[in-house]
């Protein structure tokens, strides 16, 4: 096991590991169990009840929590029409057939989040979907991000909406806000977030969905979250 320091050993004490905490109080406990001088990002892990191996037992879905995520993505917007749109929507890179070909010769950092495109592009993504693919970053119509309508999407994602999907052990991992956000916001963006991952159960889901949630700050310890109120 990994060794954690004075600091992260001393924001553990905070947290009672056998206690399941409401929103409010977990959300409460993420500025006590702060240990760094930066605004941290806080995330938000589900270990759902869920065979991945199975195409009806993945979620992949996308939410605008109501407050945002608090971080400015970086998206690529691949594109038959106008580049310059694209980039005043809020694209970082925007191009057609050359951007995917500077992409496919390694010209192009993939430092980006998120990589939209317009349907009539797809055809010409193959070339380069065993490099966006295994970075998650390959666009699907499920997750928004394969639309006519590209200044929208890019938009909405430069706004704070975020992918939500299944990993290969079938959780979800996200993030929620920035701690600066105040307990309210978080509070609010964090029962949002349980709410989504409720309406997305699959249908042939039985008996218990959601094994455990736990929310924590960048390198701050974990604090489980109370789902009985939020499961139906």
């Amino acid at each position: 096991m990994a060794k954690h320091g004075k600091k992260y050993n001393k924001a553990l004490e905070l947290v009672n590991q056998e206690i399941a905490y409401t929103p409010a109080e977990a959300v409460e406990l993420l500025e006590k169990t702060n240990t760094v001088k930066f605004d941290p990002t806080v995330e938000i892990h589900f270990n759902l009840n869920l065979d991945p191996k199975y195409q009806d037992q993945m979620i992949r879905t996308t939410l605008s929590l109501p407050n945002g995520t608090g971080k400015t993505p970086k998206i690529c917007a691949i594109t038959d029409g106008d580049t310059k749109a694209a980039k005043a929507a809020g694209a970082t890179i925007a191009g057609g057939e050359e951007l995917i070909d500077d992409i496919a010769q390694g010209n192009v950092a993939l430092d980006f989040d998120v990589v939209v495109a317009t349907p009539s592009m797809m055809r010409h993504l193959g070339k380069i979907a065993r490099v966006l693919g295994p970075k998650g970053l390959m666009p699907n119509p499920k997750a928004g991000t394969v639309t006519p309508d590209l200044e929208t999407a890019i938009k909405e994602i430069a706004a704070g909406k975020i992918e939500i999907r299944t990993d290969k052990h079938g959780n979800v991992h996200s993030i929620f806000g920035k701690l600066s956000f105040g307990k309210d916001k978080l509070v609010q963006n964090l029962e949002y977030f349980l709410n989504a991952i409720n309406e997305v159960k699959p249908s042939w889901a039985k008996g218990k969905y959601i094994n455990s949630v736990n929310i924590c700050n960048a390198m701050g310890p974990a604090i489980r979250i109370d789902t009985n109120t939020e499961e139906k």
